[in-house]
């Protein structure tokens, strides 16, 4: 046996029927079933946090929690909604972003995210009953450029907050988001006001509006539509804050204290009212729209109900003015006096409000 017999021997590529060889396999190598079972395409996915590799049914049925270690997966919009509401109404999806600034690539890449998503843009709005009470809702994605707000996002939620405010609806809003998006500059700024305005007459109507807060919420969002709710719930271990953190440590060039703008750290300032498991957060979400839909003299009764939870409501530890939710201290009232509920929101005691 010559070299070159020697080098194709030690160096020869296996022959794998999985890479789509065209060559034969080796004699009396193993052959795969010929009986048209198909390989699934994604049948296990690596934990971001933990590095365990998890079935991907597992991962699935367990809510998108690493069985593992308990890190959340972020969930796309639409499966959000299934977890927590039925009979989901889309409003609003023709509403479509463009590229207002012309700025270079910004085309492709929305078409390219509209290929991959299937969605439009960022968020999905529309219209579903938790725990029988009909909402108004909206979904962000972080799948379309890590749910940012450019033109068509601010629409979308001033529009769904308008329709709520028409149709005397409340509003439940799960939040995640990177801020405003860079490509449409001054267009995605205006957002910010804009979707503000529309919560606040939504508010002014006497009318609920819940925030639930997941993984990350930061840069413009959070400093308008999403610390503008009444009640501010959170997914455990969410980054929630404006700038990032390393943003702050470079800026201050001081090292900031573990845990950081997470949920948890910000529920102990007052900012969150309370961390909610993705398992609970059905019930919870329910349980919150029935008390608030139901009439004042079954408000006690309701609150009662509310499912136990080791964390404090940041109403009973801080002034709800530090999250602009001064409305939460009023149903606060509320559940604690029912009598004077009737007086103060007659909305809630199905009641036209002035």
């Amino acid at each position: 046996m010559n070299f070159e017999d020697l080098k194709k021997f030690f160096f020869r590529k296996p022959k794998n029927a999985l890479e789509g060889s065209d060559e034969a396999a080796p004699a009396g190598a193993r052959q795969p079933a010929q009986n048209g079972a198909a390989i699934p395409e994604k049948l296990a996915e690596k934990c971001e946090k933990c590095g365990q590799i998890i079935l991907s049914d597992e991962l699935r049925d367990n809510f998108g929690i690493c069985p593992k270690c308990g890190h959340y997966k972020k969930l796309d919009a639409r499966a959000r909604i299934a977890l927590c509401a039925e009979n989901f109404t889309e409003l609003f999806a023709e509403v479509e972003g463009g590229n207002p600034l012309d700025f270079p690539g910004y085309d492709e890449k929305l078409a390219s995210l509209r290929s991959k998503t299937g969605e439009k843009d960022a968020v999905v709005c529309g219209t579903a009953f938790i725990g029988g009470v009909e909402v108004a809702l909206f979904s962000m994605d972080h799948r379309f450029q890590m749910g940012s707000m450019g033109h068509a996002v601010g629409e979308k939620i001033t529009a769904v907050f308008e329709y709520a405010t028409e149709r005397r609806l409340p509003v439940v809003g799960f939040v995640l988001s990177g801020g405003a998006r860079m490509q449409e500059g001054i267009v995605s700024l205006m957002q910010m006001a804009k979707t503000s305005a529309a919560v606040a007459k939504h508010g002014e109507a006497g009318l609920l509006y819940i925030a639930v807060l997941t993984d990350p919420t930061t840069g413009g969002v959070s400093a308008s539509f999403a610390f503008e709710a009444d009640i501010i719930l959170a997914e455990q271990g969410a980054l929630i804050g404006f700038a990032g953190p390393r943003v702050i440590e470079q800026t201050i060039r001081q090292k900031l204290p573990a845990g950081f703008q997470r949920a948890e750290f910000l529920q102990t300032k007052g900012f969150v009212d309370r961390i909610v498991g993705r398992k609970e957060m059905p019930s919870l979400l329910a349980s919150l729209l029935q008390l608030h839909a139901a009439p004042a003299s079954e408000q006690t009764s309701a609150a009662e109900q509310l499912p136990a939870s080791g964390q404090t409501s940041a109403a009973e530890q801080a002034p709800a003015a530090d999250h602009g939710g001064a409305a939460a201290d009023k149903r606060a009232a509320s559940a604690a006096d029912p009598s004077a509920a009737a007086d103060k929101q007659p909305g809630a005691a199905g009641e036209e409000t002035a």
